[in-house]
């Protein structure tokens, strides 16, 4: 459903956001290797899949559709080292943007990863739709990352990934700049999860995305019509991102 103009988020509002939350992180962690691909769609095909009270936030009149595939290391909890076999796996989440009472941040349609534990943990913690699949990495050429995954989360939808993606330049601040497009769809600050009928906010904190420019050299994948979606038109808007380093807190209902 469109979202209310009254409730919307502000300029202001996303980059009060920037600020970490109060108290400690529950979790700290690293992100790299990652493709942003966005494709604009009408808000009415994905607003059965929110929960009651999360409004679409939208840019320009479109809601966004992303695939975000990426590579995660050095996690960790508050409490415990990096645990040897759960502090390092790949990622790779369906997503798009959504705001409650003017907050903006992510929904997710679905989240898959290597990690058994890593998925279970954020299945119960996180309350998110993770699901676990094999993939890969690769690194065909110093400026190009090949990516694959084929879900094996049992009763989940099949589905599957595969995409080579070069890494270009690094985009001008022009074009990251508050209010622009790629700071829409990138600088995200928030995820929101669900449990029953109980809605939960988790704040994030990061330095502001390093994006590069991306060509997408190959890419094969039904992960969006898994979900019953239609196959996006036309291509994808690409951003490459990272490394970054990455905190998150407990969730708290809303």
């Amino acid at each position: 459903m469109p979202s209310s103009p009254v409730s919307a988020p502000t300029l202001a509002g996303r980059l009060a956001l920037r600020q970490p939350p109060a108290g400690s992180p529950l979790m700290r962690q690293r992100w790299g290797d990652l493709l942003f691909m966005h494709w604009p769609v009408p808000p009415a095909l994905l607003a059965p899949f929110l929960p009651p009270r999360l409004a679409l936030d939208l840019h320009d009149g479109h809601a966004w559709l992303a695939i975000v595939p990426f590579r995660m290391w050095d996690v960790r909890t508050r409490f415990t080292p990096p645990i040897p076999g759960a502090n390092q796996f790949l990622e790779l989440n369906v997503r798009t943007y959504v705001h409650l009472d003017g907050v903006p941040g992510v929904w997710f349609l679905s989240l898959d990863a290597t990690n058994a534990l890593a998925v279970w943990a954020a299945r119960t913690i996180f309350h998110l739709p993770y699901l676990r699949a094999r993939m890969a990495l690769a690194r065909p050429a110093p400026d190009q990352v090949r990516y694959t995954a084929r879900r094996t989360h049992g009763g989940a939808p099949a589905a599957h990934f595969a995409a080579t993606w070069r890494v270009g330049e690094v985009l001008p601040p022009a074009d990251t700049a508050p209010g622009s497009l790629a700071f829409f769809l990138t600088e995200r600050y928030c995820l929101y999860a669900a449990w029953g009928k109980r809605l939960y906010r988790g704040r994030i904190h990061h330095e502001a995305w390093p994006l590069r420019t991306a060509e997408l050299l190959e890419y094969d994948s039904n992960l969006i019509e898994a979900h019953g979606l239609p196959t996006p038109a036309g291509a994808p808007v690409l951003y490459a991102g990272g490394p970054l380093a990455v905190e998150l807190w407990w969730l708290q209902r809303v």
